[in-house]
């Protein structure tokens, strides 16, 4: 809650708490190949940055083993987009926020800072850290900007494709 007596700041430097896009985290047993959904982001970031060298199997969840049914079945009643394994971990107190674009040819990743702003770019996170130094041990490269692949056979059959080369600006017409 802003203090009363507090002078306003500019409405650009806001906080960034708005939503992603994603709704649900899962993973793919090695074994089985039946997904599971992930309770929090931390313990999605724990799996994905150690996925080569421990792959994830369903008994990593406590009662849970290959014979129960899939937590969530790949269909096409989400659009589905799966990470790059082993990204390192977001750097504590940061999140990793994913949003997918309108047309849904992929998802832009930002971070959040512990203060609440959306950094865009390895540039920008740079010049935060400098010019924190409560991050000292913190690097630009502890982010990976990378986007996950969106699955094309689950993106809705109405959504406007993107035509390669184009604007996709609306073109002026005329009449003959």
């Amino acid at each position: 809650m802003k203090d009363a007596h507090e002078t306003p700041k500019s409405s650009s430097k806001k906080p960034y708490s708005g939503q992603g896009s994603i709704d649900v985290l899962a993973a793919q047993c090695e074994k089985c190949k039946k997904w599971r959904v992930i309770q929090s982001e931390e313990e999605f970031e724990e799996i994905r940055s150690k996925l080569s060298e421990e792959p994830f199997y369903c008994n990593r969840r406590s009662a849970v083993s290959c014979e129960d049914p899939a937590d969530i079945e790949y269909d096409s009643t989400r659009t589905w987009a799966v990470d790059k394994p082993d990204i390192q971990k977001t750097p504590e107190g940061f999140k990793r926020h994913l949003v997918l674009r309108k047309d849904y040819s992929k998802l832009d990743t930002y971070y959040i800072t512990p203060e609440g702003k959306k950094v865009r770019s390895q540039n920008e996170v740079a010049a935060i850290l400098k010019s924190n130094p409560k991050y000292k041990g913190i690097s630009p490269s502890d982010f990976d900007f990378g986007s996950p692949k969106v699955m094309e056979d689950t993106v809705p059959v109405d959504v406007p494709k993107k035509v390669p080369g184009s604007s996709n600006k609306k073109l002026k017409t005329t009449k003959d």
